[in-house]
């Protein structure tokens, strides 16, 4: 006797294809159907902000500000972002500046200039690709181009020097005019070196005796000594004498022309 198993059959999942026959209609019909779908999903989006309230903005020319008289002096300058107070204050024309923080780039008319931080570029006019982040940074630029500048008052004095990079506290601080400078670490280039010294000229004396008389015969050295002594040392025949107390130069008396007798005194 066979003995036969009983398969289970699966249970068919009625799908209902009538949503599907609404597509296969003519290209007419299916746009019908297919707006209000679109303005459903959608319509949320329009009302939906990442910030609420809303950023303000919508400026002509593609400008934006915020901050109490951001960009307030505005005419016909295009792209210009300005946030903090009186940032781009008296800009008019100027355009694709960028300043972020209060009084950065407050006289600026030019254009391509980027300040963040306060005071960043702050004195600056008709300067342009000028770069500035940290606070005071390029605060005294006028007209000085293509400067570079980052960290606390670096580049802090220049006002027309050009194309400097200054990276780093007081970096290049004390510049004002000077062009085509680098430096980069804190306070590096920020004090003017000392001004060079004169070497001091040394007056060699020597005595040349002839028959008939005594000659004196004086030469003059100058020799790259460096930074002046405590003592100033003289010379005293082919020996340099140095001492405590200043020297008097010694002086020749000639006694007799004849006998060339011959006497230093001191």
């Amino acid at each position: 006797m066979q003995s036969s198993t009983i398969k289970p059959q699966r249970k068919r999942t009625k799908y209902d294809y009538s949503t599907l026959k609404k597509f296969n209609q003519p290209p007419s019909q299916l746009a019908l159907l297919l707006i209000p779908l679109v303005v459903t999903c959608f319509a949320p989006l329009q009302r939906a902000h990442g910030v609420v309230p809303a950023p303000d903005g919508g400026y002509p020319g593609g400008n934006t500000a915020e901050g109490e008289n951001a960009l307030f002096s505005l005419t016909s300058g295009t792209f210009n972002t300005a946030v903090g107070l009186g940032s781009l204050g008296t800009n008019t024309e100027g355009k694709l500046n960028t300043a972020i923080g209060a009084g950065a780039l407050l006289f600026n008319t030019a254009d391509h200039n980027t300040a963040i931080g306060a005071a960043a570029l702050y004195s600056n006019t008709t300067g342009s690709f000028n770069t500035a982040t940290g606070e005071e940074a390029l605060a005294n630029n006028t007209t000085g181009v293509e400067n570079t500048a980052n960290g606390l008052d670096a580049l802090f004095t220049n006002t027309t020097g050009s194309f400097n990079t200054a990276t780093g506290f007081f970096a290049l601080t004390n510049n004002t005019e000077g062009d085509y400078n680098t430096a980069n670490g804190t306070n590096a280039l920020a004090f003017k070196p000392p001004a060079a010294t004169t070497p001091p000229l040394v007056v060699v004396r020597s005595l040349t005796t002839t028959p008939a008389a005594t000659q004196q015969t004086e030469r003059t050295l100058s020799l790259p000594i460096r930074p002046a002594p405590t003592t100033r040392p003289w010379v005293k025949g082919r020996s340099l004498l140095t001492s405590q107390a200043a020297l008097t130069p010694p002086s020749v008396v000639v006694r007799s022309a004849s006998a060339l007798a011959v006497s230093i005194q001191p």
